[in-house]
């Protein structure tokens, strides 16, 4: 366990940012948001940032191919760069999280080699939530905001910072910085852990019913009349989708740039009308439809999936950027009550 104070934080961000890119939540006019590291630059207090951490491995656009073509002739051009090496500082339990559901997506067979590439060049310094908010559920999905995952595990206890290394990444981290660095001592950590689990337990949104949610019971859900009356109110705006850490829809497509085509790809949403038209039309043609499907996928299809992990990491994004305040904690108390 090691610790630095809070004033001497700008030596050690400079430090790390002399030879790999660092990036950290600062606060901005619309609210904390992820940027690199400027001289100058504090560590936001904010429990979450605007858009989450994801950002950094599946960008909302991203580049993937360029074909020049010539009469007949057409050429594939590979624009794959090899990542730099960069550090995220800062992120908390739930965005951590978040990393391991994508993972499990964008690293299953066929591996996606755009986002492996940014995955394997990166050092994860997590920070325990001492003021979790009132939006936050993280713990209904068995996430502990006091123990963060990630390579080095920080905490912020009286004007310090304490730091675990949890990865090899993390030892080589502490390693590197350990002349900024003094011993610490664990106890005052444990102690952090036990105030901050207990403000989690008193939070709200704690203990919502998702055990409900089974694979065996999905016809039982899918076919729920509450559906109708919980997507009412939905504009399918798609910013649930965009602010949320573990959504990964996208679409791709090509851009005639007048010198050849650039292929790309952006995020998408399964709350749009034409989210997965095809040629026959959309096969979710009603608000409705595509309402129960993102639920549907983040509390049922995703866990039968996957082992039983959550699509939803439960930070609470949804719910404070929800213009019309319909978000998952609603629909899983309406929908995940015992049957």
């Amino acid at each position: 366990m090691k610790k630095i104070a809070l004033q001497n934080l700008p030596k050690l961000f400079s430090a790390i940012s002399e030879s790999k890119a660092l990036y950290l939540p600062v606060d901005t006019e619309s609210g904390a948001e992820f940027r690199l590291y400027r001289e100058g630059d504090t560590l936001s207090e904010a429990c979450n940032t605007n858009r989450s951490a994801k950002d950094f491995f599946f960008p909302q656009v991203e580049d993937m191919a360029e074909f020049k073509v010539e009469g007949k002739k057409i050429e594939v051009l590979d624009i794959r760069r090899e990542s730099e090496e960069f550090v995220i500082f800062g992120a908390r339990a739930c965005d951590v999280k978040s990393f391991e559901i994508l993972d499990s997506v964008f690293l299953a067979d066929p591996v996606d080699t755009y986002y492996k590439n940014r995955r394997e060049h990166v050092t994860v310094i997590s920070l325990a939530c001492n003021f979790p908010e009132e939006t936050c559920f993280c713990s209904t999905f068995g996430i502990d905001a006091a123990s963060p995952a990630g390579d080095v595990a920080a905490w912020i206890i009286d004007e310090e910072l304490y730091m675990t290394a949890l990865t090899e990444k993390g030892e080589a981290f502490l390693s590197a910085h350990a002349a900024l660095l003094s011993d610490a001592d664990e106890s005052k950590v444990d102690k952090k852990k036990e105030e901050i689990a207990e403000i989690c337990h008193r939070l709200p949104l704690q203990n919502l019913p998702v055990e409900h949610f089974k694979a065996e019971k999905l016809m039982e859900h899918f076919n729920d009349p509450k559906w109708a009356e919980l997507s009412q109110s939905c504009i399918g705006c798609g910013t649930c989708t965009f602010v949320c850490p573990t959504c990964q829809c996208f679409d791709i497509r090509d851009f005639d740039t007048g010198n050849g085509i650039q292929r790309y790809r952006c995020w998408d949403s399964c709350m749009y009308s034409d989210f997965t038209q095809m040629a026959a039309a959309q096969p979710r043609l009603t608000q409705l439809e595509r309402f129960r499907q993102r639920f549907m996928h983040k509390l049922v299809y995703h866990p039968a999936n996957h082992e039983g992990t959550y699509g939803c990491v439960g930070c609470g994004r949804c719910l404070a950027k929800c213009p019309i305040s319909m978000n998952i904690a609603k629909v899983i108390k309406e929908i995940g009550g015992e049957k």
